[in-house]
């Protein structure tokens, strides 16, 4: 079961020009990382996805699950640019409370979250406040919130923004963990991001798909004399470029 943009169109008011405009995209099993400079259009694609946003034109589903409907939210899980404290919450109220936003009971959420925290590797944090653990640490807390639901669908916007190095591998070690769970959709504008270590990479600009495929197809568009730590660059610079073969 994937979830699947088919002929969407969308747009910021009336008289503007569409962000996305006929747009069709599935998303494969395992981990994609969505790439495209900022205001290419991946923040509209990802709230269309988690639902947030209707498109003008054009239909999303998730197999026989219409974009809208309590099932689709719940299958669908989406983590925003900017995760905020709720400082009277610990870290298990957080999660626990997103969950029963998603339609379960108090119970059910609160015994999930535990879980859910423990696959963020975050168990041990499951009584401090929200407000006192660091970025990255809200972050993957995000992520769990994401998680307590049982979603079959991940999109997570721009999660790496303002992270350390460090805090960089632990999430990336997390999301590769979490792949075989669950499809998982990253937008990012910095190609550092899991873009040799994802499944999939499909590259937006100006709303138009420029490449979807996997990692090694994208890859193959780097050009040649480039150092191995700086494929994904060189592929990325190539698609955006144009350069033969780069093009869907």
């Amino acid at each position: 079961m994937s979830l699947r943009y088919d002929t969407c169109t969308y747009t910021y008011g009336r008289r503007k020009r569409p962000v996305l405009d006929g747009f069709t995209y599935e998303v494969q099993p395992g981990l994609t990382v969505l790439l495209g400079p900022n205001g290419a259009g991946k923040s509209t694609l990802l709230r269309l996805g988690a639902s947030v946003t209707t498109p003008r034109s054009g239909s999303v589903n998730l197999g026989r699950l219409k974009a809208g409907s309590r099932e689709y939210r719940r299958a669908v899980a989406w983590m925003p640019q900017n995760i905020a404290a709720v400082p009277s919450l610990t870290a298990r109220e957080y999660v626990a409370y997103v969950g029963w936003l998603k339609g379960m009971n108090r119970r059910e959420a609160w015994d999930a979250a535990r879980g859910a925290l423990r696959q963020v590797e975050l168990a041990d944090k499951e009584d401090e406040r929200t407000s006192d653990v660091s970025g990255g640490q809200l972050r993957r807390i995000g992520v769990a919130g994401a998680l307590v639901h049982g979603a079959r669908v991940l999109l997570l916007d721009e999660p790496t923004a303002g992270m350390d190095p460090r805090q960089r591998r632990v999430f990336r070690d997390l999301l590769r963990g979490l792949s075989g769970d669950v499809a998982v959709l990253l937008s990012t504008h910095d190609v550092a991001d899991l873009a040799e270590e994802a499944d999939q990479v499909a590259v937006l600009e100006s709303g138009r798909l420029l490449h979807s495929g996997t990692t090694s197809s994208f890859l193959a568009h780097c050009p040649p004399g480039v150092p191995d730590g700086r494929m994904a660059e060189g592929a990325y610079s190539a698609v955006l470029d144009g350069s033969p073969g780069s093009l869907l």
